[in-house]
């Protein structure tokens, strides 16, 4: 599996139709909706943004997408093809279309969504999907500076800390690393 590290954008223009779109890296539901607003906001004229999303959850991947209006499996669902293609998780490609009198038909709709939308997949950079896990533990003041290094070595983070008579932490790190690093600081 994979997911993106940084955005891409692309354009095209198709029988006088033109074509945006955006691929960025989405961890939930609700930043699918941010990325969309944002899109939205900035392209308020625009004829239709279809879309598509992959998003792991511990339910499994949950797929979605939106035709805008268009014909039912035109836009949508080709950008949807895209992700699964390149296996591609917690990403979400969106695609603005602004129409220019001329009709696409239903073959030439979805090759241009799929491929605008492959454009913008391609702009971006992919890299392998590390799956996280988030941990909760306490470690003695002296240990906090280990902590830091240690994670920053297995391409974790902290995401909470609060000080009183030690450190309780929370952190977030790769599942693979996350028994050896709690039997270091348990």
């Amino acid at each position: 599996m994979f997911t993106i590290e940084k955005s891409g954008a692309a354009e095209q223009t198709i029988n006088k139709s033109r074509f945006f779109a955006w691929s960025a890296q989405c961890e939930t539901e609700q930043q699918v909706g941010s990325f969309l607003r944002a899109i939205a906001a900035q392209h308020q004229s625009a004829s239709h943004l279809a879309y598509a999303f992959r998003i792991k959850t511990e339910d499994g991947i949950i797929p979605r997408f939106s035709d805008a209006g268009e014909p039912s499996g035109t836009a949508g669902k080709p950008i949807l093809q895209m992700l699964e293609g390149r296996d591609l998780i917690n990403v979400c490609v969106g695609v603005i279309r602004y129409y220019g009198g001329v009709n696409l038909g239903t073959g030439g709709l979805a090759r241009a969504y799929g491929g605008t939308a492959k454009m913008a997949l391609k702009a971006a950079k992919i890299i392998p999907f590390v799956e996280m896990q988030e941990l909760k533990l306490t470690i003695q003041y002296n240990r906090l500076d280990e902590l830091t290094r240690t994670l920053t070595q297995l391409k974790g983070k902290i995401l909470d800390k609060t000080f009183d008579s030690a450190v309780h932490v929370k952190v977030s790190l790769p599942v693979i690393e996350s028994n050896a690093f709690m039997s270091r600081f348990n």
